[in-house]
């Protein structure tokens, strides 16, 4: 009987990794009446918690635009001084629950999706605090490259109120020489 219920169970499995990909952390509230229209266009990170998709990269950026099936076509782009070259990552997103919420899934790996948690923005939309499925990622963007001192505390002490680790975060550099290159 096992054997013949083994298919359902790895299905049921893999159904539940990737549905907890698109959890929220503890206290992490995306923003309500969120304007994806507004949102659409080039972000630039301003700090990050590290992970190895970003680990050597300054001058990262992101750029969203709509896709055809209606979901967010997102672009990913750093400049590596090590390999002195410009990498990208293409992605996917769409809305977990509805279009007025900031708590989108996004994709860059197949059918593999991550929770893109947007759970502040300023009402002229040029900056945003960004989370993942847990407490383990966490992004401050902005519209220009750089922001005020103000914003940055202000991220600092919310992020640290949500329990992200903000004494790790790594801030980006917007080397204007850089990205030229």
């Amino acid at each position: 009987m096992f054997k013949k219920h083994y298919g359902y169970l790895t299905v049921l499995i893999l159904a539940l990794l990737i549905a907890g990909c698109t959890g929220k952390p503890d206290g992490v509230m995306p923003v309500k009446d969120f304007d994806l229209e507004r949102y659409l266009g080039t972000w630039y990170e301003i700090a990050r918690l590290d992970h190895s998709f970003e680990r050597g990269l300054d001058n990262i950026s992101a750029n969203y635009s709509l896709r055809d099936d209606g979901g967010v076509r997102v672009l990913n782009k750093g400049f590596s001084v090590k390999k002195n070259e410009w990498q990208e990552a293409e992605g996917k997103a769409y809305f977990v629950e509805s279009p007025d919420l900031g708590h989108l899934k996004v994709s860059f790996f197949g059918p593999f999706y991550g929770s893109y948690i947007v759970f502040e923005l300023d009402d002229n939309y040029q900056y945003a605090f960004v989370s993942g499925p847990d407490t383990s990622y966490l992004w401050l963007l902005s519209r220009t490259p750089r922001v005020d001192q103000s914003v940055i505390e202000h991220f600092i002490d919310r992020a640290s109120s949500l329990g992200f680790a903000t004494d790790k975060l790594i801030y980006v550099d917007h080397d204007a020489n850089t990205a030229q290159r």
